[in-house]
């Protein structure tokens, strides 16, 4: 029993020291996830490289699958996009293997102690970041040994010999074996690795570790099976497709397994390094296999999960997902995503209020309340979603934008409370026949044009984080300040001639248009003081 507790203690270290050091390493790369994802295209090539490197980065397949499906599912990718991701992500897998088929797990404590040193010392973040990402490859390399250490002294029991012998001449439960393994720790890269702890021992044969290595690439789909449940069918064909894509290679380097044993062979003298290259082989093979019938591929998997995707109304939070909570840098684009569209949404509710209220028209009012209800809902999720992001493990960069994003979206809901006062300005002049001017129409018809001008440019430069676009904003501020004295001024000399109560929603009006202006220049000043995802 305190054996079993050993090689599961020297596990539990590989696998949290592994995760530490994906977490070290998608620090050190912060924001470069979203402009690696903003260069996806079309072409699966760049879906392969860009799948490999984000794996490379987080060391799991099965997290970058999950991000995929994430993308697919809040609209941030296509379907076939995400074919290309997931091809990649089994290519960008195989680095941990590799790393671990180095041997040097007799250097995990000097390499703990300079991840310490960075970590606790200096002050600088990269450098921290790095020290991070050490003691996550000290601690990984410190498992491996514990469990080496452990495994090497059972190679000399004929039973437990015996017993890894038997089922490695069975290849079909070693297979077995690789999947469940993986299916439970949900790591392809940490069953490789016991994989190699078992190699390092001489408990096993590369005739025994190739189906084991085969099998872990089935059962790492697992985890992007669950995270497609309850996601949109786009979604859904992501998971199958990694599923598929893993079964389809697996089954064929099975069917030729002799040859493929033979060929590892000869890429190296040792054993555990032959289990590494094996792990890289058989994904890379696959990938390039698939590469040239993505399309082909696609098709079938429409074809197994057929109907069109769900529309969504503009009730629906479309980019809030909570499979990207995990990488926080596109965890926060997707909020920024929802933000705009949140934005333009009051947009389009001003516009509506306004020419209720212009032309005498109530239709024009009939989905202001309902869209109301629709922008609380919106800060409501929007600030949940940031809460989440900020329980995460951030840097200093991206814990700086949770608050000013949080005043970001009050703002825009602001915004739509007064599209509100407007409507029921308009309301109260058709309902009680309250007359303007033809000179005060004009004079909101001149404000109105340079709000939606601000509120176009305020999208353009929270949607891109442009900074001179905001600067624009802000001088945009200074315009509809001084329209809105000048309208007051001409309003005042009209007195003689207006209506008290015209008089007062005239005023009312032009109120809640500059204060539509106050908010919209606080979101320009937010990205203008640092409010940057790129």
């Amino acid at each position: 029993m305190t054996t079993l507790f050993n090689i599961a203690g020297g596990l539990a270290l590989f696998i949290y020291g592994m995760t530490m050091l994906g977490d070290g390493l998608q620090k050190c790369a912060g924001d470069r996830f979203r402009a690696i994802i903003d260069k996806l295209t079309t072409n699966p090539m760049m879906g392969v490289l860009v799948g490999a490197g984000i794996t490379s980065i987080i060391q799991s397949s099965s997290a970058t699958s999950v991000l995929a499906i994430g993308f697919v599912n809040s609209g941030l990718m296509t379907f076939n996009q995400a074919l290309g991701i997931i091809l990649g992500a089994n290519v960008g897998t195989t680095i941990t293997a590799q790393l671990v088929a180095f041997k040097l797990t007799k250097y995990a404590l000097p390499i703990l102690t300079v991840g310490f040193v960075l970590y606790f010392v200096c002050k600088k973040q990269t450098w921290k970041y790095l020290g991070y990402c050490l003691l996550g490859c000290g601690i990984l390399f410190l498992g491996l040994s514990i469990m080496t250490s452990i495994l090497k002294p059972l190679a000399a029991d004929p039973v437990f010999r015996n017993f890894f012998i038997q089922y490695s001449n069975n290849m079909w439960l070693a297979f077995l074996v690789g999947i469940v393994t993986t299916a439970i720790i949900q790591s392809s890269s940490a069953t490789t690795g016991i994989v190699i702890a078992l190699a390092l021992s001489d408990l096993i044969t590369l005739q025994g570790a190739l189906p084991i290595i085969l099998g872990c690439n089935i059962g790492t789909c697992v985890t992007a099976l669950i995270a497609s449940i309850g996601t949109n069918i786009n979604g859904k064909r992501t998971a199958l497709a990694h599923l598929l894509f893993n079964l389809f290679g697996s089954l064929i380097f099975l069917s030729f397994v002799g040859p493929f044993q033979n060929l590892i062979v000869l890429t190296a003298s040792d054993l555990a390094r032959q289990c590494a290259n094996a792990h890289v082989l058989f994904n890379l093979t696959t990938t390039l296999i698939l590469l040239p019938f993505i399309k082909q591929f696609a098709k079938l998997i429409i074809k197994l999960i057929p109907g069109e995707l769900k529309k969504l109304n503009y009730k629906d939070t479309k980019y809030l997902e909570s499979h990207l909570l995990n990488t926080p840098s596109v965890a926060i684009e997707a909020a920024v995503k929802e933000i705009v569209r949140t934005l333009k949404l009051t947009d389009k509710m001003v516009n509506l209020s306004l020419d209720g209220l212009l032309y005498r028209n109530l239709t024009f009012l009939e989905s202001i309340d309902d869209r109301e209800k629709t922008v609380d809902n919106k800060r409501l999720h929007i600030t949940e979603y940031l809460i989440e992001i900020g329980a995460k493990s951030l840097t200093l960069e991206e814990s700086r934008k949770i608050p000013s994003m949080v005043h970001v979206i009050n703002d825009v809901e602001r915004i739509g409370d007064h599209a509100v006062n407007i409507k029921k300005l308009a309301e109260q002049i058709v309902n009680k026949n309250l007359k303007f001017s033809t000179e005060a129409i004009e004079e909101l018809k001149n404000m109105k044009q340079n709000i939606n001008i601000m509120l176009n440019d305020t999208s353009k430069a929270l949607c891109s984080n442009d900074i001179e676009t905001a600067k624009i904003v802000l001088e945009k501020e200074k315009i509809i300040n001084k329209l809105r004295d000048t309208l007051k001024t001409n309003h005042i000399r009209r007195l003689n001639k207006c209506n008290i109560l015209s008089g007062v929603a005239f005023i009312d009006t032009i109120n809640n248009l500059e204060k539509i202006g106050d908010h919209l220049t606080n979101i320009g000043q937010a990205v203008m003081d640092g409010l940057q995802w790129s």
